[in-house]
């Protein structure tokens, strides 16, 4: 189950990345973030594939703990449809997330288990059938319920120069406030995902491949015959 918290927050994460910033409402109408959600916009609409390293960082606010997570992700817009999103997890452990018409597919070889299910009904905590649902939100439905604030420049690891923004939602969700760090291509970069018990997930992009051809099979998780299906 903790591997399927953790697959299926970092899918919220790079959804919000291509996603909701675009369609929140926001407190200012002018300044720069105007301009920052215009680019945002513009390279949204001009994404058509993403190639990305990814490492997690989850944070337990009370046992002061850190876990560091690494692996790659390939996501691909589609029209008229869901996005279809692959993540492939390398250290510490080897496991496997696709999304695929909204349904998941979550595969760990050590266990050589897989869990299967609807990504709008996902079985577990609460925690895991929110952020699905945030997944499966219309546009309107995002708009409703986030706001965005401007919080100025900063740089993330590696350099980069980032606008930091801050989403906060409307309603009562599984976390309280999620950031947003947009490089000057209109490419978010970085998220923070605060939790109500304030545990943090940070979770950056880097090595970035865009509009190159991807298969639709890549997001085909092939699985052993000796592999135990779940159903989540």
């Amino acid at each position: 189950m903790k591997s399927f918290l953790r697959l299926s927050l970092t899918t919220v994460a790079i959804t919000l990345f291509f996603s909701a910033i675009t369609v929140t409402e926001t407190k200012a109408q002018g300044g720069p973030l105007n301009e920052i959600l215009k680019r945002m916009e513009t390279h949204r609409n001009t994404l058509t594939s993403l190639r990305t390293n990814v490492t997690m960082v989850k944070v337990n606010s009370q046992l002061k703990e850190t876990d560091t997570t690494e692996g790659t992700a390939v996501y691909l817009p589609a029209k008229g449809r869901d996005a279809l999103i692959r993540i492939d997890w390398t250290k510490p452990i080897l496991e496997t997330l696709a999304v695929v018409n909204k349904k998941y597919v979550i595969y760990t070889p050590r266990r050589k288990q897989a869990i299967i299910g609807n990504a709008s009904n996902a079985k577990g905590s609460g925690k895991a059938n929110n952020l699905f649902t945030f997944i499966n939100m219309s546009k309107d439905q995002l708009k409703a319920n986030y706001t965005v604030r401007y919080l100025g420049q900063e740089k993330v690891s590696g350099g980069v120069e980032t606008w930091h923004l801050e989403m906060t939602p409307k309603n009562p969700t599984s976390y309280k406030s999620a950031e947003m760090w947009v490089d000057g291509n209109g490419m978010p970069i970085q998220i923070k995902v605060t939790e109500s018990n304030n545990d943090t997930t940070t979770i950056l992009l880097s090595g970035l491949q865009k509009n190159t051809t991807i298969n639709a099979s890549v997001f085909e998780v092939k699985l052993p015959k000796d592999t135990k299906k779940i159903e989540g």
